[in-house]
């Protein structure tokens, strides 16, 4: 290793150094009496780290393979900065009313950094052993964040269900990678050579590999833990479980199947299709069902991921491109109506369906941010997530997947009526008792901005497009 290679991974790291730093101010450079420093400094770090992560960086490989990156990685991890970043300024005032008061603030801070390390291990791991580092660091963190509601009981509840089925995810994921590891030999992605893809074995040790990583981007039928999960939870870290994670895992998913796994294509290919109609559809029916805003959210996740999977199918430069595009909209779309909820949240402590009626009447700019966020997820022009959802569904046609394709017309015509539900509520109806007027901090104004802008650019501005299948096929 030479001290380019060093630079290289301190530069995808650097979120390591930030959790020493906020460790050394926390305990010895703050004083007690003014750990309210500590926010403006984790934010700051951050801000820095996300800046430096558009820097081109150039491909390296570290750690004798363990450890990869090139230019498209660094752009999948570019995203996933943003949409932390999005997280600190939406959570400013809850970590600055709620955490501090009880210290727990800069633990916040540095678990969501180490989350955003085992990420980063998650996309570059060139073997099983940083692959499966990395997916513990990236989700045994968020399950100590989902109990910081000390007061509230459903919030112990979600910390503890997420530790209990991760633990459960992780253990059939370990088993699949020793029966893998039994047929072929090697722990290195580039050892699984295409000889050994005849082998039942590994086929099964394959499934049950995927069976974890189907927990983490919870598709169907793996998807129980979520909707829980993200109602016990703090609405900070229902968004990192609904973006970030979801995200990153989507990412190592599709790295590994097009690369890793391409020739299993027969065998992944008729799972993932099986998965993609049970996810889309699933996850539309029960999202009818919900009045609980962070609910109804998750189940619409658990359908978005759905459609993710169109993209993987379609597999090749274009597939990839689509997926990375729709992820980087989802990043926007999401947070922007988890941001809205969190400053509803903030001000009056309620999350129902029922209590956004008039909403617009009190809060207008909070209500056309949430419209906004909603015609994103269903996909109605000329915001980004029609693009989004039209170029997965042109991935997917261009590789003849029609029936698949019909199937996900019909359910984004469902999810249509349930995206509607929340928007007629707040525009159409009146009530006696509206949520009263918000007034949100400046950092989640700022953390609004960015997605309605995120939402407005992406859907105008095509080039970003071009470029993400520039990257793509450069990789491929």
């Amino acid at each position: 290793m030479n001290w380019i290679d060093i630079v290289t991974i301190m530069r995808d790291e650097w979120s390591i150094i930030g959790i020493l730093i906020l460790l050394l101010a926390g305990e010895i450079l703050v004083d007690k009496k003014q750990l309210s420093m500590l926010i403006p400094i984790a934010i700051g770090l951050f801000v820095l780290h996300t800046a430096m992560s558009f820097i081109p960086g150039d491909k390296a490989t570290l750690f004798g393979g363990m450890y990869r990156t090139n230019e498209m990685m660094h752009f999948m991890k570019a995203i996933l900065n943003v949409a932390v970043l999005i997280i600190l300024f939406q959570s400013y005032d809850w970590v600055k009313t709620t955490l501090l008061p009880n210290g727990m603030a800069n633990a916040f801070y540095m678990l969501l950094f180490a989350v955003l390390s085992g990420m980063y291990f998650l996309i570059s791991a060139g073997d099983f052993i940083m692959f499966f580092i990395g997916f513990e660091l990236s989700t045994l963190p968020i399950a100590a964040m989902a109990a910081f509601q000390l007061k509230e009981m459903r919030s112990t509840e979600a910390g503890i269900k997420l530790v209990l089925l991760a633990g459960l995810a992780s253990g059939i994921m370990l088993y699949g990678i020793s029966l893998m590891y039994a047929v072929t030999g090697t722990l290195y992605f580039d050892g699984f050579l295409s000889a050994y893809y005849h082998e039942p074995l590994l086929v099964f040790g394959f499934i049950l590999f995927l069976s974890g990583l189907a927990f983490k981007i919870s598709l169907v039928p793996f998807h129980f833990w979520a909707p829980d999960v993200y109602e016990g939870a703090p609405i900070a870290i229902t968004s990192l479980l609904s973006v970030v994670s979801k995200a990153a895992s989507v990412f190592i998913l599709m790295i590994l199947l097009l690369t890793v796994f391409k020739d299993l294509s027969d065998a992944w290919k008729m799972v993932l299709y099986i998965l993609a109609v049970l996810t889309m559809t699933i996850g539309n029916l029960f999202a009818l069902r919900q009045t609980n805003m962070k609910r109804f959210l998750a189940f619409s996740s658990i359908a978005q991921a759905g459609f993710i999977l169109l993209g993987i199918l379609a597999g090749g430069a274009v597939g990839a491109a689509t997926v990375i595009y729709f992820v980087l909209i989802y990043v926007f779309t999401n947070l922007g109506a988890f941001g809205v909820i969190q400053a509803i949240k903030d001000e009056s402590g309620k999350e129902d369906m029922t209590d956004y009626t008039g909403l617009y009447r009190t809060n207008p700019k909070l209500s056309l941010v949430l419209v906004l966020a909603l015609f994103s997820l269903a996909g109605i022009p000329p915001v980004a997530g029609f693009f989004g959802k039209f170029f997965l569904f042109s991935a997917a046609a261009g590789k003849g997947y029609y029936i698949l394709l019909i199937i996900a017309v019909i359910n984004v015509t469902i999810s249509l009526y349930y995206y509607l539900l929340p928007i007629r509520a707040m525009l159409l109806r009146t009530s006696d008792t509206p949520i009263p007027t918000t007034k949100s901090g400046n950092m989640m104004r700022i953390g609004l901005l960015i997605c309605v802008a995120g939402i407005m650019i992406l859907g105008l501005y095509s080039p970003v497009y071009s470029f993400v299948l520039g990257l793509t096929q450069s990789w491929l």
